[in-house]
């Protein structure tokens, strides 16, 4: 069975997936794949204004990410939780979301 820190993982999940497409690439598009002016790939840009904004947003819930894995991690393991014990409800929930990954 979920529990409400699995509900929690899947919203900021999906929520970094939406912020990652948000975000602008740093490649000069079609002529700059063609002509390799894409190849500048540390060079010194500065993000202004939105863009700013949702690469912080990333990082942050980049990092709440990855403190509910570790603690679904801890949880589990403390509760003696298998993996194979929620794999149905685990495939309901995939199967719920494949039509929002489309």
């Amino acid at each position: 069975m979920l529990q409400w820190y699995d509900y929690i993982f899947i919203v900021v999940s999906l929520i970094i997936i939406v912020l990652a497409l948000l975000q602008g690439g740093k490649s000069e598009g079609a002529s700059g794949a063609i002509t390799g002016g894409g190849l500048n790939v540390f060079a010194k840009t500065k993000e202004r204004g939105s863009q700013k904004i949702v690469t912080w947003l990333t990082f942050g819930f980049a990092i709440v990410w990855l403190f509910l894995a570790l603690l679904i991690m801890v949880l589990n393991s403390a509760t003696g939780t298998s993996d194979t014990t929620g794999t149905s409800e685990s495939a309901a929930v995939a199967a719920a979301l494949v039509p929002f990954l489309l």
